[in-house]
């Protein structure tokens, strides 16, 4: 799509400040095979996590389909997976920014797909009825177990199958929900025999969970790979020889009567201008002393990526 302005066009901002619309339909999930106008039975409700790169994302959704004509709107910070799947599948909102690993575990916890190529493949199978991925990008962004460098050279820990060897207990501070993720504590146990306990701190790896690694209330923090938390900290994220984390690329996942040509093309079009250093970046400025909000940060990566249309 050739860039033609750098200005959202005036209905494309009435669009996006149409905010928490819920002009979409609710009740069973439809058919996969059904397709419809982009803008028949209302907007495109677009959803988000609770965290910061979620929302950058959702709004990039938002605001490439409102420059196509494509009406829109947006629900944020709508909570963790469990929460924002629930709205998708009652029709609270229609698309939403997933990571493909955790999507997959999320429907078949015992997949042993790893690689992004299986992991893909394999969410086609493992989705309800009524919703599909539209192109994965090459974006990624994984949880991550990270310590401090000196519990690291006091403990010889590089990676998660040194934790055995370690004689403190561990605790491990993360989301909430990381108490039954398979890549969250009951992967540490099955995977690498390392008991830990958790440390539920609801800020997806923010500074909330710096501080309590850094200040050794936690010995181990899941901290998102893109973060730039990490490299600032000095922290060491440890390595997954069992591959408990599997790839997480950044796809859209769409109710399926929502998906049109357009729909698609623009959609898959974000995917394939969206690389992992962009998260980094988009994550920066969010966090950074300029904080800026999700909607600038998008408006402003659509535009150098020439996606306005």
């Amino acid at each position: 799509m050739a860039l033609k302005s750098r200005i959202i066009s005036a209905a494309a901002a009435a669009a996006l400040g149409a905010l928490a619309l819920a002009g979409c339909s609710s009740g069973n999930p439809l058919d996969s095979s059904t397709t419809s106008s982009a803008n028949s039975g209302g907007a495109i409700v677009v959803g988000s996590a609770n965290f910061p790169e979620s929302e950058i994302i959702a709004q990039i959704y938002t605001q490439a389909l409102a420059s196509n004509g494509v009406k829109t709107s947006i629900k944020p910070n709508i909570g963790a997976r469990e929460a924002y799947l629930k709205a998708l599948q009652d029709g609270s909102i229609d698309l939403v920014p997933e990571y493909s690993g955790s999507l997959l575990q999320y429907y078949d916890a015992k997949t042993t797909a790893q690689s992004s190529t299986d992991v893909y493949a394999a969410l086609s199978d493992a989705l309800p009825k009524g919703y599909q991925v539209l192109n994965q990008s090459k974006a990624e962004d994984k949880d991550s177990y990270n310590v401090t460098k000196a519990f690291s050279e006091k403990y010889n820990v590089t990676s998660l199958s040194d934790l055995k060897s370690v004689s403190i207990p561990l605790t491990v501070g993360a989301n909430p929900e990381f108490a039954d993720r398979p890549y969250g504590i009951p992967g540490l146990k099955s995977a690498y025999g390392v008991t830990a306990t958790l440390d539920p701190i609801s800020d997806s790896g923010g500074p909330l969970t710096v501080k309590a690694l850094q200040d050794g209330t936690v010995q181990l923090a899941d901290i998102y790979t893109t973060s730039s938390a990490i490299k600032d900290n000095g922290f060491v994220t440890l390595k997954d020889p069992k591959n408990i984390i599997i790839a997480e690329n950044v796809l859209p996942v769409i109710n399926s009567k929502k998906v049109t040509d357009k729909v698609k093309s623009v959609l898959n079009a974000v995917s394939g201008a969206l690389t992992t250093d962009d998260l980094v970046s988009m994550n920066d400025k969010a966090s950074g002393s300029a904080k800026e909000s999700a909607a600038q940060i998008a408006k402003e990566w659509l535009s150098e990526k020439n996606l306005f249309q």
